[in-house]
């Protein structure tokens, strides 16, 4: 327990954990609201199966299937990065065209989750019991096959990158951008797959 010398100082201090516990327990109550209500919703399988990825837990999985909707409208993986504001840009001047950094349109918001799933892969690439557990059941085996492979190519990206000098955070980027790619196409095959059962 902390404690302070100065009165004031001890009643501002519990004032904030208390404030700090308030806010956690919000925060647990409407995680488990999202749970309880995510069965309903007709996209509930594809995030479970975008979960299989290392890095995207559950309300990751959400916001990326809320915000971005049905998947197959992007013919291709670079046509998703570019959406998100993922791929290099350009600086055009008279005859000159010099690279820039990422073009950064589109939502900030997907782009900071996208960056916060990358940093769990500066790691050697492993299914570690973490993953096991918190890994929806329903998650399909194409599913875990393609997140292996994602790890074993993001967390080899990002040692690569960094070796050669690069600043994490663009490591990081780079990441992020290879990673939306393994979204598309675990997505794509989680909306074939529901299409066919509405099908028949």
């Amino acid at each position: 327990n902390q404690s302070f010398s100065q009165p004031s100082q001890q009643i501002a201090f519990q004032h904030y954990c208390q404030s700090l516990e308030q806010i956690e327990d919000r925060i647990l109550q409407l995680d488990q609201e999202i749970s309880r209500l995510l069965p309903e919703w007709s996209l509930c399988n594809l995030v479970c199966q975008l979960q299989a990825l290392k890095g995207v837990g559950q309300l990751t999985a959400i916001t990326l299937v809320a915000e971005l909707g049905d998947f197959s409208r992007f013919s291709s993986p670079k046509q998703l990065m570019a959406f998100l504001g993922l791929v290099p840009g350009e600086y055009s001047s008279g005859n000159s065209i010099r690279p820039r950094g990422i073009t950064k349109v589109g939502n900030s918001e997907l782009r900071r989750l996208l960056y916060e799933a990358a940093w769990s892969y500066r790691t050697p690439a492993k299914v570690g019991a973490w993953l096991i557990y918190y890994r929806p059941d329903s998650v399909t085996q194409y599913s875990k096959d393609i997140a292996w492979k994602a790890q074993q190519r993001l967390c080899s990206r990002y040692r690569s990158l960094t070796a050669k000098g690069k600043k994490s955070q663009v490591a990081i980027t780079a990441v992020a951008r290879e990673l939306t790619g393994f979204m598309w196409d675990i997505a794509l095959a989680a909306q074939s797959s529901f299409s066919q059962q509405k099908q028949n």
